[in-house]
């Protein structure tokens, strides 16, 4: 009998127990998710950024007196790889277009399209979404600002090629007759000051403080800033002026508004454009220098939210550009990829062509800049080039680095390679593993709703 009574008191006592530990579990649980929902979202895209990228950088910013690779900022908080086809079974490598549209609407559409279904629909952007839950937005680019990616996040286009009309788009489309964007900082002074609009002069008679140059963006007093730094894209990172800011310039003024904007938190968007553009051209110092702006961008916006309980920072591509290989046979055993050649270059090839269009002296200035005495066979390569010709310039040269480096490219397009997904911060929990490019988008939107 009294065993009995024994074993049903235990009995209660541990469902009792086990009651308490699944409560306090649940309690606990909850408790975390409260304290890990992000207030504030910065994304960084790095365009055409692929681990052959990453891993160019690594390399090339590496102390040979240390006997492992130094990390990049960002490599203690990769978590995953993200896929980014496009919903085109014809054309299934994406472009910048449709990727972007993926992370800014958790949809999959067309390349070309700005935010906009396979039909050519709108879909809500992300931008869209944070001004409905009282958010800041910031954009940050090394592009223009009607580019592609930064598009996606503000616009509905069916066609990127339209730049004008997505200009229009960044003062037209509004929320509670104010712009979708309070900071945006990039290039694009073609398509805001037109013989049949001047969208700055709008922005400004809406209270945004205008800024062209790095000094202005550093004193910059108002609330909302639009900086428009070139006609288009900036200029490389190794190659720009005085007056044209980093990405880690741009982000930190970025920041530092958004903070004080908004009290319900921000959404920024910063792009490393140009990563991209320097794969297009096959150009692997034109990659290591974007790659550097990048970093040093991040590195701006790792310590923000390290410093902050309520921010998540996600860091990611929006494809791989370019087939990059870290090493290539040329002729003969080559195991090898000649970094120590890399290091002595300052400038990148688009500069390099600048000067050749403008002294029309390829061989010396080729051989000056890079340090080095031309082949008869190089020296040949050079001469059969149109000297009237910035992109053909920069191309041979771009070339001629390749092959010296051991630097190999399958493609000057786009590949379907899975990119990098680092994470930090509050709700960084979410990211993990391998995941669509809708699914990351997917995060973002619900983190920015609630």
């Amino acid at each position: 009998m009294i065993n009995r009574v024994s074993k049903k008191l235990l009995g209660i006592v541990l469902i009792l127990v086990t009651w308490a530990c699944a409560n306090a579990q649940s309690t606990l649980t909850s408790s975390n998710k409260s304290h890990s929902k992000p207030k504030n979202i910065i994304l960084f895209i790095g365009d055409g950024m692929g681990p052959a990228h990453i891993k160019a950088l690594r390399m090339f910013q590496d102390n040979p007196a240390t006997p492992l690779e130094e990390p990049l900022v960002f490599d203690p908080y990769l978590v995953g790889s993200v896929n980014t086809n496009a919903a085109d079974s014809k054309e299934n490598i994406t472009d910048s277009a449709a990727s972007a549209t993926a992370y800014a609407s958790a949809q999959k559409s067309y390349n070309g399209a700005i935010s906009v279904d396979l039909n050519a629909k709108p879909l809500r952007n992300l931008f869209e979404k944070a001004r409905i839950a009282g958010k800041a937005t910031g954009l940050v680019v090394t592009s223009q600002l009607t580019h592609a990616t930064p598009a996606a996040f503000y616009a509905h286009i069916d066609d990127r090629e339209k730049e004008n009309a997505i200009a229009d788009q960044l003062i037209d489309n509004r929320y509670e007759q104010m712009p979708l964007v309070d900071i945006a900082l990039g290039g694009g002074l073609t398509f805001f000051q037109r013989h049949d609009r001047n969208i700055l002069e709008e922005f400004s008679q809406l209270g945004f403080e205008i800024v062209n140059r790095k000094e202005q963006l550093q004193n910059a007093t108002g609330q909302r800033l639009i900086g428009v730094f070139a006609n288009k894209g900036l200029d490389k990172y190794w190659d720009r002026t005085i007056n044209q800011p980093s990405l880690a310039d741009m982000t930190k003024a970025a920041l530092d508004k958004l903070t004080v904007l908004k009290p319900n938190g921000f959404v920024l968007i910063v792009e490393g454009s140009q990563i991209d553009w320097a794969a297009h051209a096959n150009d692997v110092l034109g990659v290591i220098s974007e790659m550097q702006d990048f970093e040093r961008a991040a590195q701006v916006a790792i310590d923000y939210t390290k410093a902050s309980k309520d921010t998540l920072m996600v860091i990611t591509a929006d494809h791989e550009t370019g087939g990059l290989s870290i090493g290539a046979k040329t002729s003969g055993k080559h195991y090898q990829w000649n970094v120590d050649f890399l290091r002595q270059f300052s400038l990148t090839p688009a500069f390099i062509a600048t000067k050749v269009l403008n002294s029309k002296a390829i061989i010396r200035e080729v051989e000056q800049s890079m340090k080095i005495e031309l082949s008869q066979a190089e020296k040949q390569s050079l001469k059969k080039v149109n000297l009237q010709d910035w992109d053909s310039i920069r191309e041979k040269i771009a070339k001629i680095i390749s092959q010296r480096s051991f630097t190999g490219w399958t493609t000057q397009g786009h590949t379907g390679g899975d990119v990098a997904l680092y994470a930090l911060g509050a709700g960084s929990e979410r990211l993990r593993g391998h995941m669509d490019n809708t699914q990351v988008g997917d995060v973002l939107a619900e983190y920015v709703a609630e």
